[in-house]
C-alpha cells in the first residue's frame, strides 16, 4: 500500500504556499505551489529557503483570451 502525500503549510507568499512534504520515501522536503486560477505552477526543493526564494520570485503566467 502506497505511502500518502502529506502536506503541512509553513508559510504563504502571495498565491503561493511554502510547506514540508512527505513522499513515498519517507523524505522530507519542501514545496511551492501557487494556488492562482489556471496557473498550475509548484516546485520542489531540499531546503525550505529554496522554496521561500522560489515563492517570492514566482510570477504566474496565466495565457490571456
Amino acid at each position: 500500500m502506497p505511502v500518502p502525500f502529506v502536506f503541512r503549510l509553513r508559510d504563504r507568499f502571495g498565491p503561493v504556499q511554502v510547506g514540508n512534504v512527505w513522499g513515498d520515501s519517507g523524505v522530507t522536503g519542501y514545496i511551492a505551489v501557487c494556488e492562482a486560477d489556471r496557473c498550475g505552477w509548484s516546485s520542489e526543493y531540499s531546503s525550505y529557503a529554496a522554496a521561500c526564494i522560489a515563492a517570492r520570485n514566482h510570477r504566474c503566467r496565466i495565457p490571456q483570451h
